[in-house]
């Protein structure tokens, strides 16, 4: 019989990136419910709406769906919807739903995540018909392919890999038919900061030299180096939770520059104060009226502290370093 192998610091390092995945989950149910914004999918991944969250929660969770939301819409209509996208690190994000209901498809949504989480989300999918029925509505034959870590349709797939394993997950991703001739948008949502900054630069290389024309979006964490950022990485670190990747999270600048000595042609870097000032104000402006905030300089911290970053390089001319808010 064969000896159990010791759980490692790894291991529980691990455990505590996927806890992240219910954190964030959580944090959207409850701020759809206050009615933030819409997002009729997710409750069938979170049946409760929970305890209550702060104000600048909410606000920085609605900064942060909206900013991703507008620079991906903005990708596929640039490509007219003849492109893929590849969430990586996805959890139970809801976005391949809400393109379908918003008529964005691409030609086919990709998700890779630890296999316990797609096992997971695969369970949801199955049991739940408002999340299944789009994916068959939008596949041509009868049957899925479907096992305990992935689920494959004609316009959405999702794969159980370990992103720090790149040539695994490209194996897994071309066996499902991604197609590197294809316009394609990576997206990566807290992700990149949980990997060594060797693994983050390897991945981001990776999506540079297999696509000809793409786009990278990467929402995280910024000035991390100052005290705000420090009690931000305590917090975590009481929770198993280390930033490996955190020196690339010191600043807007170092953020641009990952991606340009990676190959990508062009990048930008805003942090989510700047985005939320760019967002529709009349939006904006009904949400600020939603609940009270009593802490506006909490607020203008946590937006301090994270940003968005995108990049991107063509062939094809399709306009994509024009992209903005």
């Amino acid at each position: 019989m064969a000896s159990r192998q010791p759980f490692t610091d790894t291991d529980t390092a691990d455990e505590a990136v996927r806890a992240t995945c219910d954190d964030a989950t959580v944090c959207k149910r409850f701020a759809t419910s206050k009615g933030y914004w819409k997002d009729p999918y997710i409750q069938y991944f979170v049946r409760s709406v929970g305890e209550r969250k702060a104000p600048e929660i909410n606000r920085g969770y609605y900064a942060r769906v909206q900013g991703v939301n507008r620079l991906l819409d903005a990708f596929l209509k640039k490509t007219q919807c003849d492109c893929q996208i590849i969430n990586l690190g996805a959890g139970l994000d809801t976005t391949f739903w809400r393109l379908k209901d918003d008529n964005l498809m691409p030609r086919k949504f990709f998700e890779v995540d630890f296999p316990t989480i797609v096992a997971r989300k695969i369970h949801y999918i199955k049991t739940k018909p408002p999340l299944s029925k789009p994916i068959i509505e939008t596949h041509s034959t009868d049957s899925l392919l479907l096992d305990a870590h992935s689920l494959d349709s004609d316009r959405y797939c999702i794969i159980g890999a370990d992103l720090r394993n790149i040539s695994d997950m490209e194996e897994k991703l071309k066996k499902f038919q991604l197609n590197t001739e294809l316009p394609t948008l990576v997206l990566t949502e807290c992700v990149l900061v949980y990997m060594s900054p060797s693994q983050s630069s390897g991945l981001i290389r990776w999506a540079a030299e297999t696509f000809h024309t793409a786009m990278f979006i990467n929402y995280e964490q910024v000035n991390m180096y100052d005290r705000f950022g420090q009690v931000m990485i305590e917090n975590l670190q009481r929770r198993q939770c280390t930033l490996a990747g955190v020196e690339t999270c010191q600043s807007l600048e170092l953020q641009k520059e990952r991606f340009l000595r990676s190959g990508w042609e062009h990048a930008n870097a805003l942090d989510m104060i700047a985005v939320y000032s760019m967002l529709p104000q009349e939006d904006v402006g009904r949400i600020e009226r939603l609940e009270f905030l009593d802490e506006l300089e909490l607020l203008q911290q946590l937006l301090q502290h994270y940003s968005i970053s995108w990049a991107s390089k063509e062939k094809l001319s399709l306009g994509l370093s024009q992209v903005a808010f």
